[in-house]
This record gives C-alpha cells, sequence and structure tokens, in this order.
C-alpha cells in the first residue's frame, strides 16, 4: 500500500525551486520568443514530435524543465546525465536502456545531459551513432556558447535553441505563483511579501528563477511570525538572505566575453553613461578591477591612438592608481578614465597602421637597409659607404629633408599611417601633407 504520509514528507522536503517546477505549458513562465504560440518549438511540445536538440542560456531559464516537458508530451523514457560526472560508461548505459525501450516497449526515448559542454569531444562524439539511428533523442543543455564548446559534428545534428533570462515581470510571476500555490508551493503558509520586498528578491534573482524561489524560501524560513499567526517579508530580511548574491559574471565565459565586448563597444561608441554601466556590471559581478585596467589600456591604444595620445597616459594612471588604493577608492579612477575614453576623439589609424607596416615586413622578407641609413662607427664602415650621404634633418630647412628615401630600394614609398580629421591627428595629418608636398617640390626639382 502506499504511504501517502511519507509522500507528502518526501515532497515537503523538496526545495521549492523543485517543488513548483512547471508541469505543462501553461505553467511555463518565460521563453516566448520560443514557447508562443505558433513558434516551433511550441510547436514541437504540443504534437509530442521528438528531435535533438542544445538549449543554450543562463542557469534558471526552463532548460531541464523544457526537456522534462518535451518527454511528457512524446510518451518517452526520460534519462538524464550531468556530464560533469558522467563518463562513456554512463553514456552506454543510457543507450542500452534506450534500445531496450524502443525494442521492448515501442517507447523512444529522450536523454538529458546536463552542462554538456563539459563532455569532451570523445565523449561527445559517443552520441552520434545513437542520435543518427533514432536509438535515442538528445537534449543538452548548457550555459556556454555551443560554437565554442561543441564539435560541428554534434551541432549539426541538432537544432539550436538560445533561452533568455526572465525579465522582471517574468520573475514577479514566478514569486507570486509559488506564494499562491497551496498543493506545492507556500499557499498554505500565511506569509505576507510587502510590495518593496517582492522587487529586492527580483532584483536579487537576476532573470534566474531557481535562485528567486530559493532565496524566497529562505526569506520565508526568516520571517517572524505576527501576532495574527501571518509571517510578513519585508525589505531586511530579503537584504539579509540576498547579501551575497553576486549578479552572473562568469569569468572566463560566454557572460565575461559578452560584458567585456558591450563595454569596449560602449567606449568606441563614445557613449560614457553606458561604458560606465558596462564596467559597474563587471565590478558588481566580481570581475578583476585590473583587468579592467588593461582592457582600457589596450583601447587608448588600439581606438584612440594618436587623436588623444594623453588618453593612453591617463589609462596607465588610473591603473596605477588603483594598485595604490585598491577597491573601492582605485575603483573611481577606471570610471575617471573610462569616461574620458569615451569623450575622446577616436582613431584606429595607428593600430592599422602597425597592422599593415607587420604584413608588409613579413612578405618582402629581409631586405638590405640603404646605405645612407647605415650606421657607421668604424673607419671600415664608412670605407664601404655606411651612412655616406645621409642628410642630418637637423642642419635642413625646417629640420626636414625634403625628398630624402627611408625604405629599401625596391619598397618605393609605402603609405601606412592614414591620420584621421579628429582630435591631435588633424594636425598631424596636415603637417604630413605639407612634408609630402615639400618631398615632391624637391623631386621635382632634382628631375
Amino acid at each position: 500500500m502506499t504511504d501517502l504520509f511519507a509522500d507528502a514528507m518526501a515532497d515537503a522536503y523538496r526545495p521549492l525551486a523543485d517543488r513548483m517546477r512547471p508541469r505543462t505549458l501553461h505553467e511555463f513562465i518565460g521563453q516566448s520568443h520560443l514557447l508562443g504560440q505558433g513558434k516551433p518549438l511550441r510547436n514541437s511540445l504540443e504534437s509530442g514530435h521528438l528531435h535533438s536538440m542544445i538549449l543554450w542560456g543562463p542557469p534558471g531559464t526552463g532548460k531541464t524543465t523544457l526537456a522534462r516537458l518535451m518527454s511528457n508530451q512524446g510518451n518517452a523514457l526520460f534519462l538524464t546525465i550531468s556530464a560533469v560526472l558522467a563518463g562513456v560508461k554512463d553514456i552506454r548505459e543510457a543507450v542500452h536502456k534506450a534500445r531496450s525501450a524502443r525494442e521492448l516497449e515501442h517507447k523512444p526515448t529522450l536523454l538529458f545531459v546536463d552542462e554538456v559542454h563539459r563532455f569532451n569531444k570523445a565523449q561527445q562524439d559517443a552520441f552520434l551513432p545513437h542520435v543518427e539511428d533514432g536509438t535515442l533523442f538528445f537534449v543538452g543543455a548548457t550555459t556556454e556558447n555551443p560554437s565554442f564548446e561543441l564539435n560541428n559534428a554534434l551541432l549539426s545534428r541538432v537544432r539550436t535553441y538560445v533561452l533568455k533570462s526572465l525579465d522582471k515581470e517574468e520573475l514577479k510571476q514566478v514569486l507570486i505563483q509559488a506564494l499562491n500555490d497551496k498543493e506545492r508551493g507556500l499557499g498554505n503558509e500565511n506569509i505576507l511579501l510587502t510590495e518593496k520586498a517582492l522587487e529586492s528578491l527580483t532584483a536579487a534573482a537576476d532573470g534566474d528563477a531557481r535562485r528567486g524561489l530559493n532565496l524566497l524560501e529562505l526569506a520565508a524560513d526568516l520571517a517572524e511570525q505576527q501576532a495574527d499567526g501571518t509571517r510578513s517579508i519585508d525589505v531586511g530580511v530579503v537584504g539579509e538572505v540576498a547579501s551575497q548574491s553576486l549578479r552572473r559574471f562568469d569569468k572566463g565565459g560566454e557572460y565575461f566575453y559578452d560584458q567585456i565586448s558591450a563595454l569596449h563597444k560602449s567606449l568606441r561608441g563614445s557613449n560614457p553613461d553606458a561604458a560606465l554601466y558596462w564596467m559597474c556590471r563587471m565590478l558588481d559581478g566580481g570581475c578583476d578591477a585590473l583587468y579592467i585596467a588593461r582592457r582600457l589600456v589596450r583601447f587608448a591604444s588600439e581606438d584612440v591612438g594618436t587623436a588623444d595620445p594623453r588618453a593612453l597616459a591617463l589609462t596607465l594612471d588610473a591603473w596605477d592608481t588603483y594598485e595604490r588604493l585598491g577597491s573601492p577608492e582605485g575603483e573611481l579612477a577606471l570610471a575617471h578614465a573610462v569616461v574620458y575614453l569615451a569623450a575622446a576623439p577616436k582613431s584606429n589609424a595607428v593600430y592599422k597602421a602597425f597592422g599593415a607596416a607587420m604584413r608588409a615586413a613579413r612578405q618582402h622578407g629581409s631586405l638590405e637597409v640603404p646605405l645612407h641609413l647605415r650606421n657607421a662607427p668604424t673607419g671600415l664602415m664608412k670605407e664601404l659607404g655606411h651612412g655616406k650621404n645621409y642628410r642630418y634633418a637637423h642642419d635642413e630647412m625646417d629640420a626636414y629633408a625634403a625628398g630624402e628615401r627611408y625604405f629599401p630600394e625596391g619598397m618605393g614609398e609605402e603609405r601606412y599611417y592614414q591620420p584621421t580629421d579628429r582630435g591631435l591627428e588633424e594636425r598631424i595629418r596636415n603637417r604630413l601633407q605639407q612634408l609630402r608636398e615639400l618631398d615632391r617640390r624637391y623631386r621635382e626639382s632634382s628631375g
């Protein structure tokens, strides 16, 4: 006989986030771009049509739940393994179970692999023949970019769906649903949640439904019982449970590079407000401030360049200031650099010139240095013509040796550096144009 009391107790001790896992598409909140009416994934779920897929998205967005819903809708055997713990042996065991289900029960199998990016190439390849012959349907969940972490053979055999973080309104729906649900949630516990506390919980969850439900459960445990028997969760209680909650910033992972990219592009786009925001997002998420300092120095050279040479010195000063003061005082120096870089005139002319000159150096090989440019510290070298006919620029009109050639023979007069008309580079460009005009006149007169 079924022990109903034991079942109820077991369910009660399951975490709230697990108890509130959606059982149907109707209960699922978020991912409307995939599950809205008429969307391909929704159509597949509703029809029970199974297919292999990769679910790529941040934590707490419903990857596991979607796999379970698909299995239920397709009346399939649901098997799950974690790539963190499993190996090829576990894959073989899953394949054996899938074959038995197909041959004995005429039932399809859906194999869900959590954190599939943790599998190496050999482990990923182990799935391929069984996906191709229909032994099982493969659903991999990952928080990392599949194009970097999964091999092409596997990617070509599955469809990739991108899941998004839940927005504030969706997170509120998840939390309110858990508060009101008397069967699986907190609906029987007389808990009151203030509007400000709901806002704080939503902010602390940071797009992650599982995190939001875990924080709600902790807050409910800490809430003091009132005289009327209710327990009230206010902002103070939320502050206690969420005090160590950091924003998502996966060091070395996809979110890391996305936010670095957003900072660079905001700086390049001359938007100091957005650049400050992305820098603060990174610091708030635990990014090493010295890494940001290094990226700012690189940006000063690559994207500001000689349009404002002070930018490089200023970013180096900001780096030095942070190393001297540490956090949080030194972070203001980085903010100073970010605003300056965003507002400064931009030029990648030196960056492009450097690349062009490097390509030319590799292309032309070891061309001889012209004799007149060679060093001549000894008598023999002078006899061999080293330095002969070299024109010392300081002895020339305007300290410029008009018409002098500095490239190896056969290369001609290359033009790598093309200054812009922005910032100091406008003056540099005008000066170079004047000097090239002097070269032209000299060579015409020397005919």
